[in-house]
């Protein structure tokens, strides 16, 4: 009971007194401006302390000097505001105002923040407790690292913020920063932008720097995913801040100095940027090849670093230029006015004298009136537009049709920033420049870049000319596309550098990997035989189809070379010549045996077998020709069968010559029959048994397993070896047995009768051609062993002329010989006589 009077106490005591109040001075904005709904700013645009006092009091602090840039986005807010205020179409009846705030330092931001959040006034009573005078939006900051920590917490007041330069991928993260837009792309799509952009160039051995803040990391690790996935590899990668300990600094330019890529990769603000080239050009630390995020690139302090040239080449992506209508006037009107200490006409200035019209900007160069760059300046103005066109949504609502609940509209007296989000979060409009606004479910913006390149870097000036854009809205492979403008690169030149830790690799070689290195460290080694690579940078090679081989260079495969042996090259030639002239010859001379066949000498020889044998010799050079040319099924078949049956046909016919004289001695000798037993009909008979033994055998051959042609791939591997498979090799060696058996026959009785009384004793010749045969035939086994591809056919072709040729010479040539010049020797008596023996 006593606690429930205590309570009453204690809220009768607090009866009256004030609902809301802020406890502490709240800090007043730079620039102000009353209107029906204030939008908030936040800028960095003072730097340097002046007047601040070391008490243990909270003191507000001022800065000294100005950041041109950051002011020019403040003002290009004002210049939205008031041009929005001035056009019917937009809100009509109601205005806009700013609560525009310098902030430098984490504190200060957020400070500001939280004051745009609360509201000005200091008591709000509870009729009056409304939060009318909160921020509708708060557009701001320029870097990512603070606005990350503000966006953070008026997230949870669900107040939106906009912001024209924070590009930290971190910031797309809606749970975390449910109420966070951006006119400007995400560094998502910046940092595989540049992936693309060193992957164009083939740059892919480069270093990576950043600084240590969000921007920095994420921007950094993006970008390092993105090139690795583009097969680039980061030979290191440092990060310091320009206010950490000198050490850092120090590692960084190690790293620098002894790297061996070209590139580096910078994705940092333009204070690191100035720090390190200024470092690395006192080392004399040159020929680098720089690729910069937005936030440095254009950035006009570069010309105040001391390493400056360092820059002249540099790459890098940043936002689109644009130019806003009327802004360059209010620019040099205000920048005039402060300059000169004189009110122009139009203004609201009453403090300063009249402009007297005479005065001049020659003596004068000012970042600030320049606004040929109006990049991120232009975010600055479609974030203010963004604003506007969500309010004039959430004022032209038609109550029944909004887009809470049961179709109700916001209370334009009272409007909660959770209803501005929601409008925020539908923007789609195109401002009088044609550019699209929108935005996608994390709050970022369409990524639109230009590649820019500085050509031209001094100590006044930056000259920085556009040559390609990046479009994140087109299909991958027209994301990325070079005007062809010409490029100045690193140090002036105007050769693209080579960053590579290994040369590329050319078409029939492949890559190997080093071991414990990159995989842009490798080595270049041949492919192996019968494998090619045709394209550069192959990681490995591909084997030819069995019908191809590769080519010298071993980046193609090409069909084998055909190899047989040929009538259009010249041992084919020569060859084919000496058939035919062994087959003239032996006409010829069948022709003049049988002019002369009724001659002594030509009838004492058993003119029937002589001219079977001349027959059977003109077969066999004839056939020699199936060794020569392109394979076929017939030829396979008909080279070693025919050649087989016609020599046998000769030797047979030999051998009936051998068995006649051998006969005919016999028969000399008293009381001697022996001619009746070996007749011509006899004769006949041996011959053809002889040789129906050889028909019989090829026969079989034929039947059983005949030769066919065969690609033979085996004896060289960049040919094709076209030859007749012997289908079986025991009716081959069949074939040439039966040969080399009756040869040796013929021999044997041959040498037996070498010494009969004859005075043209064909014994003696056939043994010399018998002795020419087996010469021939022992020194062709070896050789038709041995020899490769068309050169067995012309061996084995080489045999067959030579035996015949022998045949030919030492049986038939003595004859023609005594036939047409000695025919005084061409007579009964003389071979009946006793004369020298003529030998071959």
């Amino acid at each position: 009971m006593s606690r429930l009077k205590l309570v009453l106490l204690v809220l009768l005591f607090r009866r009256g007194t004030p609902v809301c109040q802020r406890q502490g001075e709240a800090q007043p904005p730079e620039l102000t401006k009353a209107g029906d709904f204030v939008t908030g700013g936040i800028f960095t645009f003072r730097t340097g302390y002046r007047g601040s006092v070391p008490t243990f009091q909270t003191k507000w602090v001022f800065f000294s000097s100005i950041n041109v840039r950051e002011f020019k986005f403040a003002q290009t807010m004002i210049f939205a505001i008031e041009e929005i205020n001035q056009n019917p179409a937009i809100l009509p009846n109601h205005t806009m105002g700013y609560n525009i705030y310098n902030s430098c330092g984490m504190t200060n931001i957020m400070r500001s923040a939280l004051v745009l959040a609360n509201g000005q006034r200091e008591i709000i009573d509870e009729r009056n407790c409304t939060k009318a005078d909160t921020a509708q939006a708060i557009l701001g900051h320029s870097g990512s690292a603070p606005t990350v920590g503000f966006a953070r917490i008026m997230g949870r007041f669900q107040i939106p913020v906009l912001s024209h330069f924070a590009t930290c991928a971190c910031l797309s993260n809606r749970e975390e920063f449910p109420s966070f837009f951006r006119t400007i792309p995400s560094d998502l799509h910046q940092g595989r932008a540049l992936a693309k952009l060193v992957k164009h160039f083939s740059w892919t051995w480069v270093g990576a720097i950043s600084n240590k803040n969000e921007y920095g990391i994420n921007g950094i690790t993006t970008f390092i995913q993105a090139a690795q996935e583009e097969g680039v590899c980061i030979e290191y990668y440092q990060a310091f801040e320009q206010t950490g300990p000198l050490h850092e600094l120090a590692k960084v330019v190690e790293s620098v100095k002894h790297s061996t890529s070209k590139v580096i990769v910078a994705f940092m603000s333009h204070r690191e940027v100035n720090v390190l080239v200024t470092e690395l050009f006192r080392q004399n630390i040159t020929g680098l090849q720089w690729v910069g995020s937005d936030a440095w690139i254009t950035d006009d302090s570069l010309t105040d670093s001391e390493g400056h040239s360092l820059l002249v080449g540099s790459l890098g992506f940043t936002v689109s230029k644009a130019k806003i209508p009327g802004l360059e006037d209010q620019f040099v009107r205000d920048f005039w006015e402060d300059v000169f200490d004189c009110a122009l006409n139009n203004t609201a200035n009453t403090q300063r004298k009249p402009c007297s019209g005479f005065e001049s900007l020659q003596t004068f160069e000012s970042y600030f009136t320049d606004v040929s760059e109006l990049r991120f300046t232009n975010n600055v103005y479609k974030s203010v537009h963004t604003v506007a066109h969500a309010l004039h949504s959430l004022v032209t609502c038609k109550e029944g049709r909004g887009p809470f609940y049961n179709g109700s509209c916001a209370d334009t007296g009272h409007i909660q920033p959770w209803q501005v989000l929601h409008y925020l979060q539908n923007i789609n409009f195109t401002t009088n420049q044609g550019e699209r606004v929108t935005f996608d479910q994390n709050g970022d913006s369409p990524a639109r870049y230009e590649l820019v390149n500085l050509q031209h870097v001094t100590s006044r000036t930056l000259h920085v000319a556009t040559v390609g854009v990046f479009d994140s809205t087109l299909p991958s492979e027209r994301q990325f596309i070079m005007n062809g403008m010409n490029i100045v690169w690193g140090g002036g030149s105007h050769t693209v550098p080579v960053s590579v830790c290994s040369e590329s690799c050319p078409p029939g070689k492949h890559k190997v990997l080093q071991k414990r290195k990159h995989i842009c460290c490798y080595d270049c080694i041949p492919c192996a035989e019968g494998e090619i690579s045709n394209i550069p940078d192959s990681m490995e090679c591909f084997k030819c189809p069995i019908d191809y081989w590769p080519n010298t260079r071993g980046d193609v495969c090409i069909l084998k070379e055909i190899e047989y042996l040929s009538y259009a090259e010249i041992m084919g030639i020569m060859l084919t010549f000496l058939c035919l002239m062994g087959a003239i010859v032996t006409t010829v001379i069948a022709l003049v045996f049988f002019h002369f066949r009724e001659t002594p000498i030509v009838r004492a020889n058993n003119s029937e077998l002589s001219f079977l044998l001349l027959f059977s010799l003109t077969l066999c050079f004839l056939c020699s020709l199936t060794f020569i040319g392109r394979p076929t099924e017939w030829s396979c078949m008909l080279r070693h069968t025919a050649f087989g049956i016609t020599f046998v046909l000769c030797i047979s016919c030999v051998l009936g010559k051998t068995i006649v004289v051998l006969m005919a001695f016999r028969a000399t000798l008293p009381g001697s029959n022996m001619m009746k037993w070996f007749g011509p009909a006899q004769q006949r008979l041996s011959v053809l048994f002889f040789t129906l033994i050889q028909v019989l055998i090829c026969i079989l051959w034929l039947t059983i397993n005949p030769p066919f042609p065969f690609k033979n791939m085996n004896h060289y591997k960049e040919k094709i070896i076209l030859e007749c498979a012997l289908g079986s090799s025991v009716w081959f060696w069949a074939v040439f047995g039966y040969i080399g058996l009756l040869a040796v026959l013929c021999f044997v009785l041959a040498f037996l009768a070498r010494k009969l009384p004859d005075n043209f004793n064909e014994a003696k010749f056939i043994t010399f051609s018998m002795l020419i045969f087996w010469s021939v035939w022992i020194a062709f086994i070896p050789a038709y062993v041995s020899s490769p591809g068309k050169f067995t056919v012309a061996v084995e072709i080489f045999a067959i002329i030579a035996s015949s040729y022998g045949l030919l010479s030492c049986i038939f040539i003595p004859k023609c010989y005594v036939i047409l010049l000695r025919p005084e020797q061409n007579t009964k008596r003389h071979i009946m006589g006793k004369t020298k023996d003529i030998q071959c």
